[in-house]
């Protein structure tokens, strides 16, 4: 009755449920993201779908913060000069006063404008629909094109794919910084090089990418002004433990009869919210 997804980057359900056999009633993704589990199949079916939502929230929040000043600051710079035993003092960029764009209204995205206001950054939220606090599609140019920072966190559906892309890089002031904490595949990736390539913006941090693990030999691991992590800025000590003790909490509430929790609306690809 019940399928645990422990694994965000296994596209094992989504391949095997087109097939026959029986299908579970609920399946729980212990991720915030369900772009790997959907195929029309699932999403037309009765299956409750539920993800973890309320558990990346912070730390991710904390992860953008942390790159936001890592740039600001030029610690990219600090560190390498000191692998070269090399001390030359320079000028850095303070973030209070600027602005931010989030793109991305859900709980992830408002704890990071949370945690950039903290900082004294003047900070929007973009999502699907307005509503108070938070700006629709109407808004996003506009919003890009005064932002210093600007930091994807959507979820990943037919509307978000690919949004960043050369047109919307080339709204940019030459001296923002992009972050993408989303999904790799809400970026076109060789618009962002040639943007950043070209200088016509100052930096980007990537912690999602179009095809994980980055190969080796990749070329953005050379690209000029960017910051590649691996897929961890949700990833805290103890993560696992929480993602656990939140199944447990569902489980029960499913063994009672009681509504869950962290349900998915399967046609828009996130659990809703206000």
């Amino acid at each position: 009755d019940v399928l645990l997804v422990w694994d965000f980057a296994s596209h094992a359900v989504r391949e095997a449920w087109p097939g026959g056999g029986p299908r579970p009633r609920w399946v729980h993704t212990a991720s915030a993201g369900v772009d790997h589990l959907m195929c029309p199949e699932l999403a037309e079916s009765d299956t409750v779908v539920t993800n973890a939502r309320g558990v990346f929230d912070r730390p991710i929040a904390e992860y953008v913060a942390a790159l936001v000043l890592a740039m600001a600051k030029d610690l990219p710079t600090t560190l390498r000069l000191q692998g070269e035993r090399t001390w030359r003092h320079r000028e850095s960029t303070r973030v209070a006063g600027t602005r931010a764009c989030v793109v991305g209204s859900g709980p992830i995205g408002r704890a990071i404008a949370s945690t950039l206001g903290a900082l004294g950054i003047t900070t929007a939220l973009a999502g699907r629909t307005a509503r108070p606090g938070v700006h629709g599609p109407e808004d996003l140019d506009r919003l890009l094109a005064g932002a210093d920072w600007v930091v994807a966190a959507a979820p990943l559906t037919d509307d978000t794919r690919g949004m960043f892309d050369a047109r919307r890089f080339a709204l940019l002031r030459p001296s923002a910084r992009f972050v993408n904490v989303g999904r790799g595949q809400l970026v076109v990736e060789d618009d962002l090089v040639e943007a950043l390539t070209a200088r016509r913006i100052a930096g980007a941090a990537l912690d999602v990418l179009c095809h994980e693990p980055l190969s080796p030999d990749s070329a953005l691991w050379e690209v000029p002004g960017l910051i590649v992590s691996p897929h961890m800025s949700g990833d805290t000590i103890g993560w696992r433990d929480e993602l656990g003790a939140q199944f447990v909490e569902l489980f029960e509430s499913w063994a009672a009869g009681e509504p869950l929790a962290n349900v998915v609306d399967k046609k828009r690809g996130y659990v809703p919210g206000h």
